[in-house]
């Protein structure tokens, strides 16, 4: 309990990188840096004046605190830079632009039933009469519909020409990057293949997607193990979500603690702890190759890799500050995916398991039974953190996913690990490829009739950014009155320790 909760430098300067790049932009920026400037004045002028009177304690701490503070200012400074929006240069006047040239960045997404987008790196623009110039930068590209099965054939890396229009749009609410520029496609040509290693992704991408074509489960087994969501059902899909529990969807540290589980399983005992987590890094690294750029995905191969180490005994377990040593990691390398919705969900439902989880465990233990207990807290943690997040991007909170998540998310992992067997089957047992299917089929009808019932609980409106300033606000009692109840709760178990 107390190594999960320990708040090291990497907390400090994870928080001070969150409070500058969330903090928006002009005024609410300019307020937060002079409010981490009062907190380190204050902090160092009530210090200081004992500092000089020689105790070692009162040294230790002032000592102490300047590293922390120190650590702050440096995850501020890092947030401020990541939050800085990275220009698009097109070397031509919007008006203007009538097709862009560049490499594709990404797997075209569906995002709600409507048009595929996807991003493109840009190295040219065009215009009326044969114009041309050189641009850069990332633009967003809507794509039609009949675009998309040649763009998934050719895949990530292909370079690419899209005739359309230049508009501007606003990729979501609270983005502090405000109107952002997109195009929408009307003709897509590829102009040259992606390089062969991108080629192979491609066509074990599409090889998963032919191979998991027509069995009703075949949606659901290829959205979990690959993040592909294009042929989920979308009554399930709703379901998941009205159930509060549509992040099961979502590739994270559920899905590679169920891939690097079954292959420290295999590989453990044959060939020894260190080989064997060796080799789990290198598939899960694999894996969010071939899944794609995923914010939640590559968080949790950060922490897995990042927390080797740890698991392997040659550092000490500190998840805390793993988690915010994975923030800065990930805010240093992708800048522009701290913004969605997915990274910050990510991040908030873990931090909320490690702090508020395990300190409503501590209350909660003892008069729930032990198997239940941990879970709940988890569960409770994650639903508190996340409240702001769902509540200012989708204005509807899900309780029943408190409850409905302890047992929609083990048989969603028992599904997935099924399809894994699946795939493994596949190449060595083909002849038990027919048992393992009526498996998945019966999961599958399992977790549609949960989740069904689950989504008929009513939800809480909380439309507006009002209702996420107030349960952010209202985080902070939370925690603290959490962490009083556990220090009342050990000081009366401690005499009979």
């Amino acid at each position: 309990m107390r190594e999960t909760l320990t708040v090291s430098p990497a907390v400090y300067a994870a928080a001070g990188a969150a409070m500058s790049y969330y903090g928006g932009t002009g005024p609410m920026r300019f307020g937060g840096v002079l409010l981490v400037m009062g907190v380190s004045f204050l902090c160092v002028l009530t210090q200081g004046p004992v500092w000089f009177l020689g105790d070692p304690k009162v040294h230790r701490r002032v000592r102490r605190s300047m590293v922390y503070l120190t650590a702050l200012y440096l995850g501020f400074g890092l947030g401020l830079g990541a939050g800085v929006p990275r220009p698009v240069r097109l070397g031509l006047p919007d008006a203007k632009i009538t097709g862009v040239y560049g490499i594709l960045q990404d797997d075209p997404r569906d995002p709600a039933r409507s048009r595929a987008i996807g991003n493109l790196a840009l190295q040219s623009v065009s215009g009326p009469g044969g114009i041309r110039a050189s641009a850069k930068g990332i633009l967003t590209v809507f794509f039609p519909d009949e675009a998309v099965p040649g763009l998934r054939e050719f895949g990530r890396g292909s370079e690419i020409y899209i005739e359309g229009t230049l508009f501007l749009f606003k990729e979501s609410r609270g983005n502090a990057r405000g109107n952002l520029r997109g195009f929408r496609a009307q003709s897509v040509h590829i102009a040259r293949p992606a390089p062969a290693l991108e080629q192979i992704r491609t066509g074990v991408r599409l090889y998963l997607m032919k191979r998991f074509a027509g069995p009703v489960w075949g949606g659901l087994a290829l959205a979990l193990l690959t993040g592909i969501r294009d042929t989920l059902n979308t009554e399930l899909s709703e379901s998941y979500q009205y159930a509060g529990c549509s992040h099961v969807l979502a590739l994270s540290g559920m899905h590679l603690t169920i891939i690097a589980g079954v292959i420290a399983r295999i590989l453990k005992k044959p060939l020894g702890l260190m080989p064997s987590g060796i080799i789990g890094a290198a598939c899960i690294l694999v894996y969010v190759y071939l899944a794609g750029n995923l914010p939640s995905l590559t968080r949790a191969a950060i922490m897995y890799i990042a927390g080797a180490p740890g698991v392997l005994g040659r550092l000490p377990k500190q998840p805390a500050s793993l988690l915010g040593m994975t923030f800065l990691i990930q805010l240093g390398l992708q800048p522009e995916s701290g913004y969605s919705i997915s990274f910050m969900l990510s991040y908030s439902a873990l931090g909320g398991i490690l702090f508020i989880g395990e300190a409503i465990y501590d209350l909660i233990r003892g008069s729930v039974p032990e198997f239940l207990a941990r879970p709940l807290a988890a569960s409770l943690g994650a639903f508190i953190a996340t409240a702001a997040v769902i509540a200012m991007f989708f204005g509807m909170l899900r309780p029943v996913g408190i409850l409905a998540g302890l047992v929609v998310m083990p048989l969603t992992a028992l599904f997935m690990t099924a399809a894994l067997i699946l795939l493994a089957l596949d190449a060595v047992a083909p002849f038990l490829i027919s048992p393992c299917e009526m498996i998945l089929f019966g999961l599958y009808a399992i977790l549609e009739k949960l989740t069904s019932l689950c989504a008929l609980a009513p939800g809480i409106s909380v439309s507006g950014p009002a209702p996420a300033v107030f349960l952010s606000l209202g985080l902070l009692p939370v925690y603290l009155g959490l962490r009083a109840g556990q220090r009342l709760l050990r000081r009366d178990i401690a005499p009979f320790d």
